[in-house]
């Protein structure tokens, strides 16, 4: 018998024929119950792995082995004329004409009733524009979807207003509970709170903020007891969905939040979403010290970073095992360090430690895997592992603002500018009135070389925010990229005008300005003021003043003393207009060589070569 009539009488090619259309079957039943069930998106690959793989041993056994009345047993051990193949053969021929009925209803399902109109065939192209689209921040939204949700700040009702930041605290950790909840839109921090003390009725914070729901309530603290107020509200129609009020002992404060968790997720009906979050508990002192500091950091740019990372020692001294106090030490460190209030060496490795730590006592928290990337990009400069550590954040909660910021300023680091564009407006999406993200909108813009978007965003800011430090300053820089150096020096003027007791930044600004105007000797008074006063901390902004003037030799020479001072600046250079006179410079590629950027040149010059 030949070889081919063997593997016919064995059956080999009907288990080939009826494993093929189960391994589809299984494919697609994976595609339809992974997204349902949260799966990870790498199960479908896993899926259809080990779907390939068992291939050859499903004709590895057709072969081998043979069923018989008595079980399966070895094909070799089978007396030919007790064979009972032909039987086994038309059994399976029954089983395939049935595999292929269903496999052919199931596609005649998906292409023809779930999905009758065709679908136009798009390029690769179109469907990164359809895609930047759908992820662009639209402030003239038509509607909000149904399972968003924002936390207003809590009103402080105890009789000492020193409470504040416990009622501020409450909000933030009932917002961080919520927004675990995979499917679950919920706008973040910065543009809840910039409703704080204002009059405004929830219909208008709804359409403002393009949410669905809005929860807002009280807290009054008095010793060791606590009385929260919480209500759930239906913005278009400004109906109450749900109200409770807690009266507990302060110990209970993270079961209090547990709950109200609960019924938010119960009132929207949103139980498929998985299960609710638990609140991570800590000693009461030690919670009332975190809840300070995190008051003290959202403002530690211009307030008081050192008293945010005394009252997160505090937290760690009380409860060292208590992982969210790290992170919030992390985070602090990194503010101070990065503005001059401590030692930047010593700051960010302080900082580095305590991330460590969080991460070691909470694997999963996501703000402490965040904080380790922004070390390994803007200070170690180890662009590459830290785009993976963001990775790792964005994997824990994919709709992070800081996460989602961060990620951008990386890849934009790396030359992968589009990139950087839609993650920037993922942020947005997630914290559409904060300015800090909307700054990193910008900024991803101006790397693109969108300079026409980064304009419209800084002045989007200075909107919502007209009387915010540098906001008029950033407006200027983004019209000097448009060569409009006129409307530039207004707006740098109207820097002045605020707040006339910072002068650095103008001053940096009129260096560029004035040159671009023809007026050179004052661009050269203004950068000499510079590098007087800030020199130390502006090594990378001199470099590209004199890149800007056409000084190559000073601009390269800057440039050094920037690598010297570890500033965290030159993860702008790819993408920064003001150094394309350099890039022909044989001087370029040695020194992004040293930083560890020239694998990404190769991404920002094809860029570069594209823009007009």
């Amino acid at each position: 018998m030949s070889f081919f009539a063997e593997l016919k009488r064995r059956n080999v090619f009907r288990v080939a024929a009826a494993y093929v259309i189960i391994g589809w079957l299984v494919m697609q039943i994976g595609e339809v119950m992974a997204p349902a069930l949260h799966l990870p998106d790498w199960t479908l690959s896993a899926l259809a792995f080990f779907v390939i793989l068992g291939f050859p041993f499903a004709l590895f056994f057709a072969w081998a082995f043979e069923m018989t009345p008595e079980g399966i047993r070895k094909e070799k051990e089978v007396d030919r004329n007790q064979s009972i193949t032909p039987v086994t053969g038309r059994k399976l021929d029954f089983t395939i004409i049935a595999l292929l009925l269903v496999a052919l209803g199931y596609f005649a399902w998906d292409k023809f009733i779930k999905s009758p109109e065709p679908v136009a065939e798009v390029t690769k192209q179109q469907a990164q524009a359809s895609e930047a689209t759908s992820k662009a921040p639209n402030f003239d939204t038509t509607g909000p979807e149904a399972n968003s949700i924002a936390v207003l700040p809590f009103v402080n009702m105890s009789s000492d207003p020193e409470q504040e930041f416990f009622s501020d605290g409450i909000t933030e950790e009932m917002l961080n509970l919520l927004a675990k909840i995979p499917e679950l839109r919920v706008t973040s921090r910065s543009s809840v709170f910039s409703f704080k003390g204002q009059a405004i009725d929830i219909p208008t914070v709804a359409k403002k903020l393009n949410v669905a729901h809005v929860l807002e309530g009280s807290v009054r603290k008095s010793g060791n007891k606590v009385r929260i107020t919480a209500q759930l509200i239906e913005a278009g129609s400004d109906i109450h969905m749900w109200s409770e009020t807690y009266d507990r002992e302060l110990d209970d404060v993270f079961a209090i939040q547990d709950e109200i968790a609960a019924e938010v997720v119960s009132v929207l009906r949103l139980q498929l979403l998985g299960e609710v979050p638990e609140t991570t508990e800590t000693n009461t002192l030690a919670y009332t010290a975190y809840l300070q500091g995190k008051h003290h950091l959202e403002g530690a740019r211009t307030i008081k970073p050192l008293l945010a990372i005394e009252s997160f020692r505090e937290a760690i001294e009380i409860d060292p095992e208590y992982a969210p106090a790290w992170a919030g030490l992390a985070q602090s460190l990194d503010w101070a360090a990065n503005w001059g209030n401590i030692d930047a060496t010593e700051g960010f490795e302080q900082a580095r430690e305590a991330t460590i730590k969080a991460l070691e006592l909470d694997e999963d928290l996501a703000e402490a895997w965040t904080m380790l990337a922004k070390i390994q990009y803007a200070y170690d400069w180890d662009w590459y592992t830290a785009q993976g550590t963001i990775r790792t954040a964005l994997m824990h909660e994919p709709k992070n603002s800081k996460a989602l910021m961060n990620a951008s300023a990386i890849e934009r680091a790396v030359g992968n500018f589009d990139e950087a564009v839609l993650l920037a407006q993922r942020a947005v999406d997630s914290d559409p009135l904060n300015p800090v993200v909307l700054r990193f909108l910008a900024l991803a813009y101006w790397g693109a070389g969108q300079y026409e978007e980064t304009n419209e965003t800084m002045l989007r800011i200075l909107d919502l925010y007209p009387q915010r430090f540098l906001a008029n300053n950033n407006v200027a820089w983004s019209y000097l990229n448009l060569d409009k150096p006129e409307e530039a020096l207004q707006y740098v003027e109207f820097e002045e005008k605020y707040h006339p007791d910072e002068t650095r930044m103008p001053q940096l600004a009129r260096a560029f300005i004035m040159h671009s105007l023809g007026r050179d000797e004052e661009s050269r008074q203004s950068l000499d003021y510079t590098i007087e006063n800030s020199g130390q901390w502006l090594a990378y902004q001199v470099a590209e003043a004199y890149a800007w003037r056409g000084e190559t030799d000073k601009a390269f020479e800057w440039l050094e003393i920037s690598y010297d001072q570890r500033d965290g600046g030159v993860s702008h250079l790819l993408g920064d207009p003001s150094f394309k006179p350099l890039h022909n410079d044989p001087r370029w590629e040695p020194y992004l060589l040293k930083l560890g950027l020239l694998k990404g040149w190769q991404n920002a010059k094809v860029h570069w070569e594209e823009r007009p």
